[in-house]
């Protein structure tokens, strides 16, 4: 290893963030963070880390891509039957959380979660390219398998099934909305004196407060 670990940091030196300068909807905030983010070319701006809770209260955490914001929340989709699906399902609470390292910006949001409805899955659905549909249906995600072959075999049966036709969703695909109560916009800042501005939902209202880094 050429360099210690605990020697690696960075100065965060391009902006700050109060208060003033945010707007009075936590929605609007993130879409123009989200704006800011594709003007800056930054490599998947929709990747977000999704974390959830297991039964025995351990924390369990990967990468997922937001499809959809809106006044009502952020949706992404998944098998239902994977792990994250099973926890969401059981334990309807998660936290999202985005990062954007060349605007020295991360956005946390915590809520609860609950299924969109099937016509909002089969909208998405529909509208993935052919393969990707295939693949919801060859993945039992989460499973233990013992070969990639496995998911190729499988991969040429459903081609063969589906050809000439539509492939429909499986009915164990979907979409989960996180429905937000605390957002969290962080602004990286010299000496780790870092910038961090919170929505809190208070009622039908949003209260704006600044946190110590």
């Amino acid at each position: 290893m050429s360099a210690a670990i605990s020697d690696l940091r960075n100065e965060y030196t391009l902006s700050g963030l109060d208060t003033t300068d945010v707007l009075s909807d936590p929605i609007a905030q993130f879409r123009l963070w989200f704006d800011a983010a594709l003007n800056a070319h930054v490599p998947e701006p929709n990747a977000m880390h999704v974390s959830t809770v297991t039964a025995e209260g351990r924390p369990d955490g990967r990468i997922v891509l937001l499809k959809d914001v809106s006044d009502t929340g952020f949706t992404f989709f998944t098998n239902y039957e994977s792990r994250k699906g099973k926890e969401l399902t059981a334990r309807p609470f998660a936290t999202l959380t985005f990062f954007y390292p060349e605007l020295e910006r991360q956005i946390r949001i915590e809520g609860r979660v609950e299924k969109v409805s099937p016509e909002e899955s089969d909208a998405y659905f529909n509208s993935r390219p052919r393969g990707s549909q295939i693949g919801a249906w060859v993945s039992q995600q989460s499973t233990v398998i013992d070969s990639r072959s496995v998911l190729e075999n499988r991969q040429r049966e459903l081609e063969a099934q589906f050809a000439g036709q539509p492939v429909p969703r499986p009915p164990y695909w979907g979409g989960f909305r996180v429905i937000p109560d605390v957002l969290e916009f962080w602004q990286g800042r010299p000496s780790r004196l870092h910038d961090r501005i919170r929505y809190r939902k208070d009622g039908d209202n949003w209260l704006i407060e600044r946190l110590s880094p």
